[in-house]
């Protein structure tokens, strides 16, 4: 539901006030109830009462409640020893392929710094580009899932075809059915929101029960790496899924709060590609949701206490006066 699908009107929980304006972002005018200010105004209604993620946290508008995000906690939680050599192999790459411009640069100290900057984003301009893709991919999934129309740009981008047609290959091979798409849930027990991908059903995955599913649309199909993980699928996202899988609440898509369904303890990980699909079973059951309890710590103390451990420096002693012999 856009917010142009948002009602104009509504009556007011608080006060019964059968016809009350709702301003832009979904919240109650301010309006009164027996000549006095209603204390309902300001209130969340319809998609407004659905935490939206901000600066690593989401925040429920109805109880102000802040849900530290799932993706934060593993981005600080959780080591990445790959991820420097990654970064190391894009920008190495990167100036290989630049080699003239870099030569003509070095010539000329302004424009030197200038390439310098450049060439040292490398990784974050290749992460951007990943995330771009991967935010058109799950837009493709969630208008299939709701049985709207696919953006028209999506269906014009020749980049984006083969995603479209590899997920539908998928739901179609796998006779798969989703009971979820974009669903933000979280866990008020142990501080934490998130927006999981989907919830599917299929014959030929987990007996036909319903699971999670995460779609992961970097690396490579079936190229592992050193230490045995495949490229662009890690175990992280079985973390994720875990995570997702034990929050207590979700927000429907008219933002009602309902408890989270329950789901197998394995996931799923759909590895969408331009050249074609895995799908890998995830474990994301009580042994994994242990271990993200774990990052939960890790990702507190790289936030906040770490940050308050090491204490101003120590005034240097005034310099004791030479005694004298006597």
């Amino acid at each position: 539901m856009t917010s142009t699908d948002l009602p104009k009107r509504v009556a007011c929980p608080t006060c019964s006030a059968p016809d009350v304006q709702l301003n832009q972002d979904g919240r109650i005018r301010k309006h009164k109830a027996n000549g006095t200010h209603c204390p309902g105004s300001g209130t969340p209604t319809g998609t407004a009462r659905i935490p939206k993620p901000a600066r690593g946290w989401y925040t429920d508008p109805t109880t102000d409640t802040k849900l530290r995000r799932v993706t934060t906690i593993l981005e600080k939680g959780v080591p990445k020893p790959a991820l420097p050599y990654w970064a190391g192999n894009v920008v190495a790459e990167t100036a290989m392929e630049h080699l003239p411009k870099l030569v003509r640069a070095s010539r000329r100290p302004q424009d030197a710094a200038d390439v310098y900057d450049w060439l040292r984003r490398a990784h974050t301009r290749k992460k951007d580009e990943r995330a771009d893709i991967g935010g058109a991919v799950h837009n493709i999934i969630e208008a299939h899932v709701l049985g709207t129309p696919t953006p028209q740009e999506l269906l014009d981008d020749p980049e984006m075809r083969p995603y479209l047609e590899n997920f539908l290959d998928f739901v179609d091979r796998y006779e798969v059915t989703f009971e979820a798409s974009e669903m933000v849930v979280g866990s008020y027990t142990h501080g934490y929101a998130g927006t999981l991908d989907f919830i599917l059903r299929s014959p030929y995955i987990h007996d036909g029960r319903p699971c999670l599913g995460d779609t992961k649309t970097g690396g490579e199909l079936d190229v592992r790496l050193q230490d045995g993980t495949l490229k662009g699928v890690y175990p992280e996202a079985g973390m994720q899924m875990s995570a997702y899988r034990h929050a207590e609440v979700c927000w429907l898509r008219d933002g009602t709060r309902r408890p989270m369904p329950q789901t197998h303890d394995y996931g799923v990980v759909l590895h969408l590609r331009p050249e074609g699909y895995r799908v890998y079973p995830a474990l994301c059951g009580e042994a994994v949701f242990a271990k993200f309890l774990h990052a939960i710590q890790v990702a507190d103390w790289a936030a906040e206490l770490s940050q308050t451990v090491i204490g101003a420096a120590l005034p240097v002693p005034a310099r004791p006066l030479a005694r004298k012999v006597a």
